[in-house]
Parts: C-alpha cells; sequence; structure tokens
C-alpha cells in the first residue's frame, strides 16, 4: 500500500504543476479518475470535482505547488526515512494528498473528492467553489503535523504596492550588493522560527552602509515564502565590503539610479517583516506579515508583494490597514487582492472522530490551529451545513528547497484516512 501512494507521488513529481501552470495535472487527474469509474466535473476555473457512489465523506486538497529552485523539474531522493528533493522544492504539499487520493481511487471507494486549484497564490480555486457536493463532512488533507487535528487557521491578505520612480544621474562606485541562498520557508507557519529575510538582511546592509542610491532591485521569490534572495545595485560614494550573508562586488558601470530610491530603500528598513503578535492561547502567531517581493523595472516601475495573516478578522483588517496606509506614506498605490477568511476554531463529532482516530493509531493527538490558509475557512462559507478537520503527514519547510515529507508518516496518516472513511 505504501509503495503505491510514493509511486503515485513519484508520477505527479513529473507532471509539471506550479500555481497557474498545472493543466498538464488536470488532464493527468481527470483521466485517472475517469478510467477508474469515478464522475468527474471541472469548472471554470480549474476546480476538479470526483465522486463515485452515494458518498459520506468528502475529501479535500490543492493539486498545484509552489515551485522554488529547480522546480517543476523535480529529482527526488530519501534519506533517513524522509523523502526530498534535489535543489527544488518537492511539492508533498500538496502532492502527497493527491497521491493518497489516487490510491482510494484505485481501490474503488465510494467518496467525493474535490482538488482545487491555485491554493498557493491565493486560494483561488477554493473562492469559486460551487459543486453539489452531497458529504456532510470534509476533511482537509493539507496539514503538515501527524498526530494533529486542526479545526481552524488564519485568513489572509496579499496586499501590492507599485509606484512608478524616474531615473537620475547617481554619484560614486557601483555595487552589485546580493544576499543568495538562504533557507527560506513559508511565510505563515515558518514565520515566527527565526528564518532570515533576504530582503530585510540586503535593506539592513545598505541601510547601515547609509546607502541612498538605488538603480534596480530584485527581491523574493513566492508571496508565501520567506525570501531566499535579493540582489540590487547601487552606487555610494564610500566604499562597500562583504558582510556576513551579504556579498559585494565592484561593478565597471556608471547607471542612472531612482530619484526616490532612497525612499525605497527607507521604506524597506521601517517595514515590520515578521510576527506582529503571538497568540498565547493556541501557541503559535496571531499576526504576521512577509514582505515577499521587491522588484524594479527599467522604466522605475516599482512593485511590491506582500503576505498577510491573522487568526481573526478584525486583527487582519488592522494589519491590511496598517500595512496600506504605510506603503502610501512612501508614494506608493496599493491594492488589497486574494483576501480570505480565517477557519475559526469548532469543535464538531467529526473533530472528535478524527481526533480519535489519531489517538488510536499514535497513541496521542491535539486539536489545533495553524497560522496558515487553509482551504476550509473559505469553503465552509459557502457550504456551512458541511462539518471540516484537517490532517497530513509530517512535511517539513514547504514552500523552500528544503521541503522534506517524512514517508512512514504517510503511511501512517493513511491508516488512520482509511479508519476515518471506515467510520464516517
Amino acid at each position: 500500500m505504501m509503495s503505491n501512494i510514493i509511486e503515485h507521488f513519484q508520477t505527479l513529481t513529473q507532471i509539471p504543476h506550479c500555481s497557474k501552470e498545472a493543466d498538464k495535472l488536470l488532464a493527468f487527474l481527470v483521466h485517472f479518475a475517469k478510467e477508474r469509474g469515478y464522475e468527474v466535473e471541472v469548472d471554470a476555473i480549474k476546480n476538479i470535482f470526483i465522486s463515485k457512489g452515494n458518498p459520506t465523506l468528502c475529501l479535500q486538497a490543492h493539486y498545484d505547488m509552489v515551485c522554488m529552485g529547480k522546480a517543476p523539474k523535480i529529482e527526488t531522493y530519501i534519506e533517513e526515512g524522509w523523502m526530498k528533493a534535489k535543489e527544488s522544492s518537492l511539492g508533498a504539499d500538496n502532492g502527497i494528498a493527491i497521491a493518497m487520493m489516487m490510491q482510494l481511487m484505485d481501490e474503488g471507494k465510494a467518496l467525493e473528492f474535490l482538488l482545487t486549484s491555485d491554493e498557493e497564490i491565493g486560494l483561488i480555486g477554493a473562492n469559486e467553489v460551487a459543486f453539489d457536493i452531497q458529504s456532510k463532512v470534509m476533511l482537509n488533507l493539507d496539514s503538515e503535523d501527524e498526530a494533529e487535528v486542526y479545526i481552524g487557521c488564519a485568513g489572509g491578505a496579499d496586499i501590492t504596492a507599485m509606484k512608478q520612480d524616474t531615473y537620475s544621474e547617481g554619484k560614486g562606485q557601483c555595487y552589485e550588493v546580493a544576499v543568495k541562498g538562504l533557507v527560506g520557508g513559508h511565510s505563515g507557519v515558518d514565520i515566527d522560527k527565526g528564518i532570515a529575510s533576504a530582503i530585510k538582511v540586503l535593506g539592513g546592509y545598505l541601510h547601515e552602509n547609509t546607502v541612498t542610491q538605488l538603480a534596480s532591485l530584485y527581491a523574493g521569490e513566492r508571496r508565501n515564502s520567506i525570501p531566499a534572495n535579493a540582489v540590487a545595485i547601487v552606487r555610494s560614494t564610500k566604499p562597500l565590503e562583504s558582510q556576513g550573508e551579504v556579498s559585494v562586488r565592484i561593478l565597471n558601470e556608471s547607471p542612472k539610479v531612482l530619484t526616490h530610491g532612497k525612499a525605497t530603500l527607507e521604506m524597506i528598513e521601517a517595514f515590520r517583516h515578521g510576527v506582529h503578535a503571538m497568540n498565547d492561547d493556541l501557541g503559535i502567531p496571531d499576526v504576521s506579515i512577509n514582505l515577499a517581493i521587491i522588484t524594479s523595472d527599467e522604466k522605475g516601475g516599482l512593485k511590491v508583494e506582500t503576505s498577510a495573516r491573522a487568526m481573526e478578522a478584525d486583527a487582519l483588517e488592522c494589519l491590511t490597514q496598517e500595512t496600506v496606509q504605510m506603503f502610501i506614506s512612501y508614494g506608493f498605490s496599493v491594492q488589497v487582492e486574494d483576501k480570505y477568511p480565517a477557519w475559526k476554531p469548532d469543535i464538531s463529532d467529526f473533530t472528535e472522530l478524527v481526533n480519535t482516530q489519531m489517538k488510536k493509531e499514535f497513541g496521542t493527538s491535539k486539536l489545533m490551529a495553524i497560522h496558515a490558509g487553509l482551504e476550509c475557512g473559505v469553503i465552509a462559507e459557502k457550504y456551512p451545513h458541511i462539518k471540516f478537520a484537517s490532517i497530513g503527514p509530517t512535511i517539513c519547510y514547504p514552500h523552500s528547497t528544503r521541503e522534506k515529507v517524512n514517508v512512514a508518516s504517510v503511511e501512517r496518516i493513511y491508516s488512520v484516512l482509511e479508519a476515518i472513511i471506515k467510520r464516517v
């Protein structure tokens, strides 16, 4: 059984499915389900709904992944019980869930399967779900810690700031200042783990060295990833040298610099990246924001992308407005996009059933909330009669090239899943 799930997952890793570029995997999954006698619907936003018989349980996962490093070219290997990828994200988030669903389809289980699109870039698919779901309970398979049952999650919003600058003559030597190859991580579940942001490290160095002339800046990878790389071209009238994680290289160029580059660098220094407040009751961050991506173009355009999260709607709104006003104060126009609700913790007969089966398998289990966006909150608003819970195998460092999944944990979670299916 276990080898089948891993084989299914290996197959998935060889089919490109980065967010917004997952059509090949969509076609594969539709064919896979139909070939096994399941009814399949695909909506305009590319969500997939699969069903057979008279199901009482709907399993839910997303089929896109965060592509980091060499992904979607993924080469997997197993080391000391962990599956990893060489120089790329692995896609265990959420590919392992899809692989388990494929195994259940191989077995012909009478279930509903909801596979959503583009979860990793703002729960886009979940926001448009409108299928006729018959089940009264839904089990999300996107959690990343075994022996834990998730019953709540953070809400979030993507805040994007843009500004049109101009170029003017600069002074002094030209330098490339870079921070490359930091470990990165998930901007929700890893935001409190002390992982350095390449953007903040770079900004801090430029601030300390009173660099004010910015020619260009390319920093960050994905909105929901802590930045691992950042590169700036600057000019300085005093010598700059490499320091710690910052590498400095002299360039024999005399580029023009952004007229308001100083203000942009001041904004980076002032931005409160990271955890703003902890939730002592849940033992997780309560409010946080990720300064995710900053890019400039040849015409002087600047774009800043951030991802805000909070466990309560009021706190998210407060953080959003605070961030919007900060950007405006530095001359940016601002858009708030892909806002999604928090999933308020809810204990029900279904969560108790899931928790009981988890305890039987692991000897222990906890009802938890997570500082990340699970699709349960969005889907629950559309289907208020459905009860939700979320489980998953142990996955470390998602959204980074360090991503890994514990192979034995996959087998144990699948055993829990089988037990839940029998009892719903």
